[in-house]
């Protein structure tokens, strides 16, 4: 796909590459829970392991192989137990399999530091797999699939995106957090709140499952966890002195580049969704 579209500029490449995701999100969440299962388990994979490698090249040495062992198993407790397939008491496994990390860098040898690849492989799994675990909460409610949530968070989160990148391009002027992310702008950040709040006024006018409120609270709750979970991502990528996460989406670089909005921004969703 790179190959192909490497003629275009890298805006049209970035407009092509998200009109083709966007098509197989939505048309997964469309489609049923087993699709929704399969595509989103391969994206929170396909990101744990780019952010696992990323850390490797800082010197870290995390357990690549097991780490996404545990974010798939997670992924998979969390969409049976929550579309009601097997009870809620299995989400207690979470802990032993878990907790097997400690084993296992007990018996590797010649690991200097164990306890930095300990952490750095907990962190792949909170930071990536359990945002996208989070979703199946969303998605099941309660215990029936019901994608309006997630697919009107997810046209809010690029209607975001979208308004900040054009915002931030044509209006930019103030810098938002220069020494994280020096091309972010307050114009940005305000025209993708715009934005996102524009897109859920106009989803709560052809839905019916939340009210108007409760649509513009989740808008400013993509916005502010989307530019900061932006900001995370830069402040990671800096560390270690690179420019992407990855290659593998033209025009926006890897998947945890495309998908960092989204993982600060689920566990606030589920929290809101949950208490009010």
């Amino acid at each position: 796909m790179r190959s192909i579209l490497s003629k275009y500029s890298n805006l049209t490449q970035r407009i092509i590459a998200a009109l083709i995701g966007a098509i197989i999100i939505v048309g997964s969440l469309i489609s049923g829970m087993w699709y929704f299962f399969i595509v989103f388990l391969a994206i929170g994979v396909v990101t744990q392991l780019e952010f696992y490698k990323l850390v490797g090249l800082d010197g870290m040495l995390p357990l690549k192989t097991y780490g996404t062992i545990c974010g798939i198993f997670l992924f998979t407790l969390s969409f049976l137990i929550e579309s009601g397939q097997i009870e809620a008491r299995y989400y207690a496994l979470i802990f032993p399999v878990v907790a097997c990390v400690y084993l296992i860098y007990l018996y590797r040898k010649q690991v200097s530091k164990p306890f930095r690849g300990i952490a750095f492989t907990f962190l792949g799994i909170i930071y990536v797999m359990v945002p996208f675990s989070l979703l199946n909460v969303v998605i099941f409610e309660p215990g029936a699939y019901t994608f309006i949530l997630v697919l009107g968070s997810m046209l809010i989160l690029w209607s975001n995106d979208t308004g900040a990148y054009f915002t931030g391009v044509q209006f930019g002027r103030r810098k938002l957090f220069e020494r994280v992310s020096p091309k972010k702008s307050w114009e940005g950040f305000v025209g993708g709140l715009l934005f996102s709040i524009g897109m859920s006024l106009l989803i709560d006018h052809y839905t019916d499952v939340l009210q108007s409120w409760q649509w513009i609270s989740i808008a400013f709750i993509i916005s502010i966890g989307g530019t900061y979970g932006d900001l995370v991502e830069s402040l990671f990528k800096r560390s270690i002195e690179i420019k992407d996460s990855g290659r593998l989406i033209p025009g926006h670089g890897g998947f945890l580049d495309r998908f960092d909005g989204l993982l600060l921004s689920v566990p606030f969703i589920v929290a809101f969704l949950k208490i009010f």
